[in-house]
């Protein structure tokens, strides 16, 4: 399976959360986006953990009032989309669609729906970091923020694993090494450890690398707080920029054969970066009083705008869909196309996130309870798509790489949501549920603060 053709589940919503999405979606569209995170914030904290920023309780008087971290419906919608969107261009790949003049490209392409998703994910995770700066001192507790990665992702992708590598018969009789890289999310380090079924595996092995990484940043950026906080975007910018290189120091290095360097956390670095920026406007956004200069005003002004979001995404996808992005299906990828792939996908991720984060809005399509449901099962469609994928030729009879494309899509598709539904029913939620519980039982027993 070619590199990049993938996406991952960041956070994921609860019921409570989605009668908030639901209950406040019309009065959005009527109010600005200070209103809708302050109207949101309480409901968020007090419905799901992982919405609240974790920073430090220490505040400094002088710092300007920050809205704590709220929740986007809109994004969840947004993440079912890219979900069906990734799942899509395998069906595309293993049925030869993307051998289709124009809209082959097209299909293939979707592949950059991976970067939306670590645009999401730099987004989401860094947020309690940006409230952080913005209060002045303090930052989120890592050691939380850890296991709460650990929680989230682990337990269902570890079934997933398991019953792959036991059950599905191209990826039977798989030795120690791939048992143990796929186990630990540690393939792209490990050569020929990416198995049948799990082959999209890849960029979540990324996405673990890209969270050890986030907290390292944290804590380089920590002095640019309360009126130096508006530095933190350039050094961001500088950080994607440089990450650019990756592609050729990458190269460089003596690994072993089969070990791709383009596929680690630096290389895809840019896509990330996308999303951290998104969060620093979006921490101005929610900031009483912070500091507005005539570029960041600018900023927000751009990112607000739907319509020339949408003329970035489409200039930026196309330019994506030729071989100035490297091939769309199985081939080599030089330096320079990949880098060009990186920064295309940067562009395409922030134009997709920006209007949903600095506009108010409406999104019914993205807010219905069905985009909100598909969000919430978005991971399980990701982890579970390419086994479901490799069952659905020989149980219904079609022959691989020989068309049939909306048939193969139509079961796919039905068969990944049904089992991503089951995932989150009887393994994601009640380990999040478990996690949520171990957190008040602790702080039942800590001592009351004077």
């Amino acid at each position: 399976m070619p590199p990049g053709y993938s996406v991952t589940s960041m956070t994921s919503t609860d019921s409570a959360r989605d009668s908030v999405a639901a209950s406040n979606t019309d009065s959005v569209a009527a109010s600005n986006t200070d209103s809708v995170a302050a109207s949101n914030a309480a409901a968020v904290a007090a419905s799901d953990p992982d919405a609240r920023s974790g920073a430090s309780s220490h505040s400094d008087a002088a710092a300007p009032a920050v809205t704590s971290r709220r929740f986007y419906p809109q994004l969840e919608g947004m993440r079912a989309l890219a979900a069906i969107g990734v799942l899509i261009t395998h069906v595309a790949f293993q049925t030869r669609a993307v051998e289709i003049a124009v809209l082959g490209p097209v299909l293939g392409r979707l592949d950059l729906a991976v970067a939306l998703f670590f645009g999401l994910s730099g987004f989401l995770l860094w947020r309690p970091w940006v409230d952080a700066a913005h209060r002045g001192s303090g930052h989120p507790s890592i050691p939380r923020y850890l296991e709460h990665r650990v929680v989230r992702i682990w337990p269902a992708y570890v079934v997933v694993v398991v019953l792959v590598l036991l059950l599905l018969p191209e990826a039977q009789g798989a030795d120690f090494d791939v048992w143990l890289a796929n186990l630990t999310l540690t393939q792209v380090f490990v050569p020929l450890t990416l198995t049948a079924g799990l082959t999209q595996m890849w960029s979540l092995s990324v996405e673990i690398a890209f969270y050890a990484l986030l907290p390292l940043i944290g804590l380089a950026l920590v002095r640019l707080r309360g009126r130096r906080a508006s530095a933190r975007i350039p050094v961001l910018l500088v950080l994607g920029a440089l990450s650019l290189g990756w592609a050729w120091v990458g190269t460089s290095l003596p690994v072993a054969d089969g070990v791709e360097t383009k596929n680690w956390v630096f290389g895809h670095l840019p896509w990330f970066v996308a999303g951290l920026i998104l969060a620093e406007v979006a921490g101005v956004l929610d900031t009483a009083g912070a500091p507005r200069g005539r570029w960041m005003n600018l900023v927000v002004r751009l990112s607000a705008n739907r319509w020339l979001m949408l003329a970035v995404l489409v200039a930026a996808y196309g330019l994506a869909c030729t071989r100035l992005a490297g091939p769309t299906g199985l081939g080599d990828v030089t330096n320079i196309e990949f880098v060009t792939k990186m920064v295309l996908g940067a562009l395409c991720g922030y134009a997709l996130l920006a209007p949903l984060v600095c506009n108010p809005g409406p999104f019914r399509f993205l807010t219905s309870r069905v985009m909100l449901a598909l969000g919430r099962w978005s991971y399980g469609i990701f982890i579970w798509h390419v086994a479901v994928l490799a069952v659905v030729f020989p149980l219904f009879g079609i022959v691989p790489f020989n068309g049939d494309t909306l048939l193969v899509l139509v079961i796919t598709l039905g068969l990944s949501i049904g089992i991503a539904a089951a995932s989150y029913a009887f393994i994601e939620e009640p380990a999040r549920n478990w996690l949520r519980n171990r957190e008040t039982r602790r702080r039942k027993r800590a001592p009351a603060a004077p």
